[in-house]
């Protein structure tokens, strides 16, 4: 495959087998909570991260992986004590994230708002060996926390209140949580883009939601879907010379709406097995 030829492809193709895998494992977590949007939020927020490292000639990718798990531990401040104000809270510190972001960016030597199209919304060509080793170290994270405390973390985002009563650190877990979120929007962003990254993570746990019921199960089909749609986008981008992030999110969406097509007839098969089995049940409770 020529494809592999190119040293830029190569990088573009490990970064995108790593946000794969990584935006569906935390984004399995967030669903559970009802959290969907907030990668979207903190995406806002890198953006300042983004626009500070070429501010100060450092490691965008860096600087907003420090800048967004600074805005998920607000999120989660404003989350835990502004129940009355939260909702202008969060708003405030989405859009001051991206207006500082363009500022900033544009406050930076030879800067201008096209440096941040790539971070928006992806770029192949642009992924770098010193993006490539941060997103790997960063991806290790990801998958420590989501894999080794999964019990953990499932509990909480069930119910909060029995996790408690259970002896979990609630408070501690859904920060770890938050920034772990944080922390694979920046892995995504040089592939997918940070407006686009939320339905990586959101989308393949839907999709894989309409096939299994079992967390285990989802977790497994939704890193597989990730990893899938990753790799046909990145591969699609190359040879259609198309935006990578949106073909993977058009993808993922369209998988979503293959495998709902899919699982109805299982869905209505689950939906009468269940009624036969009430229904005997009361026939012989009734005996």
């Amino acid at each position: 495959m020529d494809i592999l030829d190119y040293a830029f492809m190569q990088r573009a193709l490990l970064a995108a087998v790593l946000v794969g895998i990584t935006a569906p494992a935390v984004g399995i977590y967030l669903v559970q909570r009802r959290q969907a949007l907030m990668g979207d939020g903190i995406g806002h927020v890198a953006m300042t991260g983004v626009g500070l490292g070429f501010l100060l000639s450092t490691s965008p990718v860096w600087m907003a992986t420090a800048v967004s798990v600074l805005g998920a531990v607000l999120m989660e401040l404003i989350r835990w004590y502004g129940r009355t104000r939260g909702d202008i809270a969060l708003a405030m510190l989405f859009y001051g994230g991206m207006a500082g972001g363009v500022m900033l960016i544009n406050l930076a030597p030879g800067g201008s708002n096209a440096n941040l199209t790539s971070y928006l919304f992806g770029s192949l060509s642009t992924v770098s060996e010193s993006d490539v080793t941060a997103i790997c170290l960063l991806a290790a994270f990801v998958v420590l926390v989501t894999l080794g405390l999964r019990r953990q973390l499932f509990a909480v985002s069930q119910d909060e209140e029995f996790a408690r009563v259970t002896g979990l650190p609630v408070r501690a877990l859904n920060l770890l949580t938050a920034v772990t979120a944080a922390v694979t929007v920046t892995v995504a962003m040089r592939v997918v883009g940070l407006l686009l990254v939320s339905a990586l993570m959101v989308v393949p746990v839907a999709a894989a939601q309409q096939l299994s019921r079992s967390f285990a199960a989802t977790f497994a089909i939704a890193m597989a879907l990730g990893v899938s749609v990753a790799i046909g986008g990145t591969v699609t981008s190359y040879y259609q010379d198309v935006p990578p992030g949106a073909t993977i999110v058009l993808l993922t969406i369209g998988a979503f709406i293959v495998l709902t097509a899919l699982a109805a007839p299982l869905n209505r098969r689950r939906a009468r097995a269940a009624a036969r089995a009430a229904a005997g049940d009361v026939a012989g409770d009734a005996a």
